[in-house]
């Protein structure tokens, strides 16, 4: 394990837990106590954790963790969904992606796949992006236009926000629109932690022809501070495992579809 990973772990551990201590953290990672404090120091330097006499607490519910720290959650999940996703574009598309680990790996899944592979040498794909590392890893696919927005750069998602990102975005039709969020409920339909990036991803559905959330199971039924969309805006949404029977209901009375990743 990596020391980077061994922080990821830890910061799980303290993130399901609420609170651990020194001798949990030691039982669960299988490091010495001497590495669990210094991980412990790490990560309450960078304000992700609270130190406590003898181990640490999680931070509120609405404290959102920068972009590195989620890439481990879930990561089996967001690998199906991203699949899942990429059966849903044609060849020719233009797809809008806003920032996050899911859309990552759909954005990963869609420049690697060779139905976008063209023999004459043309972009089989044009993808437009506010997240900068998505627009940095697909700038070598071959067969992917890759268009990102204007805007400021948020160091927490690598994601452009602001005016600039609007002003973009009126420039275009976009077949496929796909969002990640924090969070989906019958209630306050699809929201995320900021509201500048709940803004920005509002407009990617306003542009878009076909509207795609993408959400693992944590995410269903959680509401987060700023609203994107209701529900019935949204077309489809991707996620791991089936949904339950309330929420399901409200789907099908918004009109989304849903599909469960193998």
């Amino acid at each position: 394990m990596t020391p980077q990973q061994r922080l990821n772990a830890l910061l799980e551990l303290v993130s399901d837990r609420g609170n651990v201590s020194i001798t949990e953290i030691g039982d669960a990672l299988g490091i010495s106590a001497a590495t669990a404090r210094r991980d412990l120091a790490t990560l309450a330097d960078q304000r992700l954790v609270t130190r406590t006499h003898g181990g640490a607490a999680a931070l509120g519910t609405g404290y959102e963790l920068p972009l590195q720290y989620k890439i481990v959650r879930q990561a089996e999940a967001k690998t199906a969904i991203a699949r899942a996703t990429a059966a849903l574009v044609a060849p020719g598309d233009t797809v809008g992606l806003n920032g996050g680990t899911t859309t990552t790996e759909v954005a990963r899944e869609l420049g690697k796949s060779e139905r976008f592979l063209r023999a004459d040498g043309e972009y089989g794909i044009t993808i437009v992006t506010n997240a900068l590392n998505i627009g940095y890893e697909l700038s070598v696919r071959a067969n992917v236009k890759i268009v990102v927005t204007g805007g400021v750069a948020r160091r927490q998602s690598y994601e452009l926000i602001g005016p600039l990102v609007r002003d973009t975005l009126d420039e275009f039709a976009l077949d496929v629109v796909v969002l990640g969020v924090d969070g989906l409920t019958g209630q306050y339909g699809a929201t995320t932690m900021h509201e500048g990036e709940a803004e920005v991803s509002r407009h990617f559905a306003s542009v878009g022809r076909r509207v795609v959330v993408v959400a693992d199971s944590t995410k269903i039924e959680r509401s987060t501070f700023a609203r994107i969309c209701p529900l019935e805006r949204i077309d489809v949404l991707v996620t791991d495992r089936d949904v339950p029977a309330p929420f399901a209901a409200d789907l099908s009375a918004a009109g989304v579809e849903l599909v469960v990743a193998d």
